[in-house]
């Protein structure tokens, strides 16, 4: 999902602090633990950079890259940003309706971004889309449900005549095939996703606190036509027009989605990154 300053409400923003301890030991430990964290997070920049460096709309880094840059993902944990479990960003908020997500950014560039979301439990990220991006998402806490689609190519539509009735849709929905529709719990392997494949347009539901980093490549850009497209999912039963193109037994695995404006439940609070910080060389 897109994800820039000017679009959400700046509030509450809190920071989760080390505790304040006096001894030269503890600050010796500190120091440490703040190189050892620097230099994962500086890894994950470093690593970025090379396998998104040809990047563009519709890039698919070579399989060795995406290798490469999985494994430094699913080697991450949470401390290595320098968050604990039990920071006010995915603390029960008591309201209406889905709670706010907190955003994080590390980096971002015309290549790729890095960036963390904090989901308190319930919190929704709703049905979206990554045009011609590869994704990767590393759950670093909590236990979320997943749920993604890949687009079902050649359906037919209602426009052509010659076609069985049976085949009909209505205008605006499309097929698609599930991808993904499963619970995960860290520690648990990095997802990715492609352009076309993978399960480009995934929602998340935080089942407890969560935390999730995102790595974009290339990241959301309306200037270059990458806008984020968010999607209502209906079982595919819904209509009636869809009777020939799957069999009774695979139904399940299937999904009519229709274009949406953005949610007015989606509540986004853009924080400040308190991490170990980047050396941009």
């Amino acid at each position: 999902m897109r994800i820039e300053t000017g679009l959400f409400k700046r509030k509450g923003q809190k920071f989760c602090e080390l505790p304040k301890e006096n001894t030269n030991k503890s600050r010796k430990s500190r120091r440490r633990q703040r190189k050892s964290m620097s230099s994962v997070v500086q890894n994950l920049f470093e690593t970025c950079k090379e396998v998104f460096a040809e990047g563009g709309a519709g890039f698919v880094p070579s399989p060795g890259h995406i290798e490469r840059l999985r494994l430094v993902l699913d080697g991450m944990k949470l401390a290595d940003v320098g968050l604990t479990q039990d920071m006010p960003y995915v603390r029960r908020i008591e309201t209406e309706g889905a709670p706010p997500i907190t955003y994080l950014r590390i980096h971002e560039c015309d290549k790729f971004s890095i960036g963390i979301f904090c989901l308190p439990p319930s919190g929704i990220i709703p049905l979206h889309n990554h045009p011609g991006m590869t994704v990767f998402s590393k759950l670093l806490l909590g236990s979320m449900h997943i749920k993604s689609y890949d687009w079902v190519a050649d359906v037919p539509h209602n426009t052509n005549t010659n076609l069985n009735p049976s085949h009909f849709h209505p205008p605006g929905i499309q097929l698609a095939k599930v991808k993904i529709d499963s619970v995960f719990s860290a520690p648990c392997n990095t997802s990715i996703l492609y352009p076309a494949a993978g399960g480009n347009m995934h929602c998340f539901r935080a089942l407890t606190s969560c935390v999730v980093i995102d790595v974009l490549g290339p990241p959301y850009s309306d200037p270059e036509g990458r806008h984020c497209t968010y999607y209502r999912d209906f079982p595919y039963a819904s209509f009636s027009g869809g009777g020939g193109l799957v069999t009774e037994e695979e139904r399940e695995g299937y999904a009519w989605l229709e274009e949406r404006e953005e949610p007015q439940s989606l509540d986004v609070v853009v924080a400040m990154y308190r991490g170990p910080k980047i050396a941009e060389r």
